[in-house]
């Protein structure tokens, strides 16, 4: 994970003509937020934060906020949450940071990266089914892997890889439900075995929703 330092202001105002005057004045309006805290407006340098995001080259950031509001500076840990793009240009138009604790474990995203040339589809003429591009996990922030990558040279027509398959790194626990698919080879028709999978799985999310509900 790629550590940097980001400057930003606190907004004592808010609102959407406030954020398209910062807008036009070169700042990104966002919003710092986590567990146990107020959350806090606040806008950032376009130029300074897109270069920084040209520099991480898709690596998740931990930024070091030092977060200024008149003579006051506070420093806070955070993620990005979230971006918030124009429909048209795709320019980034709002950003939510989700504050975090070094020795606090969080729930995040990871997303997958498939390795390898599976043996259904090079020798077997088969179809890759990739069910899942992520993994949700559960680990401390200096934990947090990039991407998980999950070799599938070995799988074969009709097989799959599921949740339970995959090692995590070391500190990280998958939080999602072990029986759930994430890559598969099926014929290049599908067929009803592919269909009634996917009947399984959505009987089991619906099963854990329903567990989580009720905790």
């Amino acid at each position: 994970m790629l550590r940097l330092k980001l400057e930003a202001n606190y907004r004592e105002k808010t609102g959407k003509g406030i954020a398209r005057k910062l807008r036009a004045s070169g700042k990104i309006p966002g919003i710092l937020y986590g567990p146990g805290n107020d959350p806090v407006p606040l806008s950032v340098d376009r130029h300074n934060f897109l270069k920084m995001m040209t520099k991480a080259k898709g690596e998740r950031i931990l930024f070091t906020i030092n977060l200024q509001k008149g003579e006051a500076e506070d420093k806070r840990l955070a993620l990005i949450k979230e971006f918030q793009r124009h429909p048209v240009n795709d320019s980034i138009r709002h950003i939510d940071f989700y504050e975090i604790a070094m020795d606090r474990e969080l729930h995040t995203e990871v997303p997958i990266k498939l390795v390898g040339k599976a043996r259904g589809v090079e020798v077997d003429k088969g179809v890759l089914e990739i069910k899942r591009r992520a993994l949700n996990v559960a680990c401390l922030p200096d934990n947090i892997p990039d991407e998980i990558e999950i070799d599938i040279t070995a799988l074969g027509l009709g097989e799959a890889i599921h949740i339970s398959d995959v090692t995590p790194p070391e500190g990280v626990k998958i939080i999602d439900p072990p029986r759930l698919t994430i890559v598969t080879i099926v014929g290049s028709g599908g067929g009803a075995a592919a269909e009634e999978e996917e009947t399984v799985e959505a009987e089991e999310g619906e099963e854990a929703l329903e567990e989580a509900s009720s905790e």
